[in-house]
């Protein structure tokens, strides 16, 4: 199994609006990219100083199934339309669990 581990902060310029856009538009994804075995998405709880400020974590059974999803054209629109004008940062990693 392939787990995504995403991690963004946002620009100081963000809104409430636009980050719950990111959210809601992320929440949509398993709907229509099926390889997604499970997917989390949503804001740092805010417990600790210095965390970023959002994360999505995918599980896929394979490598190929996390590439469906990585190019999925509604994905790369999520990411282009919503996340990219907001985003000040980002960490990923894809693990072999």
């Amino acid at each position: 199994m392939i787990r995504h581990v995403v991690l963004f902060t946002w620009t100081e310029a963000a809104t409430e609006e636009q980050k719950a856009t990111v959210a809601a538009e992320l929440r949509k994804l398993p709907g229509v990219i099926p390889q997604l075995r499970a997917y989390t998405v949503g804001a740092d709880a805010g417990i600790n100083q210095g965390n970023y400020e959002f994360a999505v974590v995918a599980d896929f059974d394979s490598v190929d199934d996390y590439l469906v999803y990585r190019d999925h054209p509604q994905h790369q629109a999520v990411i282009a339309e919503h996340i990219r004008p907001i985003m000040a940062g980002r960490a990923a990693v894809q693990l072999n669990v």
